[in-house]
């Protein structure tokens, strides 16, 4: 069993599914590729921090700061369009991490039509089928059924495809959650739970909610595997769902991966976080997925100079990003009822 340093004091260790799984590491040139994609999560949701102060994105709005980690190693391991994701309504990183592109990210946001959904679905439920990006939920566990849904649909159709539900750890006191897990056992569907555990159930510690907070756990009444990953790694996240979705599409069924991470901005953006203990996100700082792959990359050979030349780069590429979809044409309120069933 290959143990990870925990992600908070007094916690549990986490572990892998098995000592196997990691030893198959990516090279630098991967991490580095991971890298970029985590700087280009963390960026945007900076943006958007900043164009939501301004005016230009409304409505509510939950950010993903420092479990990119979770996004990019899933992603990685997945075979995308055509395996699926079903992320909840903190959904930025899985989207970028499923690749859509971030001109059409920030137009959703900002409610142009040149939005992934034309500007209808903004922050919480915006979706992009063509890259396997299935949509957000703002209803607390609400994906985890439709995710099995479309597990189902793979074993009429040959796909083969496997797909992931992501939600966070307070969706496990769900009952859909669970009506979702037993099916998906019950059929071997070839569907991963992911769950992003950042210790907060919108701002009430997880873990004064439960008499067990081992959430991967719970699968085991159906007879479902469950590990813990550090959800902070991201060759961990990689290697450990490259290992599940192998078993799944070879038939081995569902399994939980619970992903064990820390958000450093608030349950939503005007969060004051008061409910979190005093140096707790400062903490959390010093261990989040970008600032720990920067060091790997840089024991590995990398120059601090090289990481921070490509660093700018991609923070250009983000703003330009959002420069752009703000001179987008806005949603035109006349076409709200396209795309409505009768």
């Amino acid at each position: 069993m290959t143990t990870h340093p925990d992600l908070r004091p007094g916690g549990a260790a986490v572990a892998t599914a098995t000592s196997a799984v990691l030893e198959n590491t990516a090279p630098p040139s991967t991490l580095f590729d991971s890298l970029v994609v985590m700087w280009r999560i963390r960026f945007f949701e900076e943006e958007v921090m900043r164009l939501r102060a301004a005016g230009d994105v409304v409505g509510s709005v939950h950010l993903c700061n420092g479990q990119e980690a979770i996004y990019v190693g899933t992603c990685t391991a997945l075979n995308l369009p055509d395996d699926l994701v079903f992320p909840t309504y903190r959904g930025h990183g899985w989207a970028i991490a499923t690749g859509v592109p971030l001109d059409a990210m920030f137009g959703e946001l900002l409610g142009r039509e040149g939005g992934t959904n034309g500007g209808r679905g903004g922050s919480a439920y915006l979706s992009a089928p063509a890259y396997g990006m299935y949509g957000e939920n703002s209803i607390v566990g609400a994906g985890a059924p439709i995710a099995t849904g479309a597990a189902l649909a793979s074993t009429f159709d040959g796909s083969g495809r496997v797909t992931v539900a992501a939600f966070g750890e307070g969706a496990m006191n769900q009952g859909a959650v669970h009506e979702a897990m037993n099916f998906a056992a019950s059929r071997k569907l070839p569907v991963l739970f992911v769950i992003e555990n950042n210790h907060y159930s919108e701002l009430t510690p997880s873990d004064s909610m439960v008499t067990s907070d081992r959430f991967y756990k719970r699968g085991s009444a159906y007879g479902i595997p469950g590990v813990r990953v550090d959800g902070n790694d991201v060759e961990a996240v990689r290697a450990t769902v490259a290992y599940l979705v192998k078993k799944a599409r070879d038939g081995g069924g569902p399994a939980i991966i619970e992903a064990m991470t820390e958000r450093l901005v608030g349950h939503y953006i005007g969060d004051a976080q008061a409910y979190r203990p005093a140096g707790e996100v400062e903490s959390a700082s010093t261990r989040e997925p970008i600032v720990r792959t920067e060091n790997a990359l840089v024991e590995a050979g990398m120059s601090r100079g090289e990481l921070e030349l490509a660093k700018e780069r991609e923070l250009d590429n983000v703003r330009q990003a959002g420069a752009r979809a703000l001179q987008m044409p806005k949603a035109d309120p006349s076409t709200v009822r396209q795309h409505l069933y009768a």
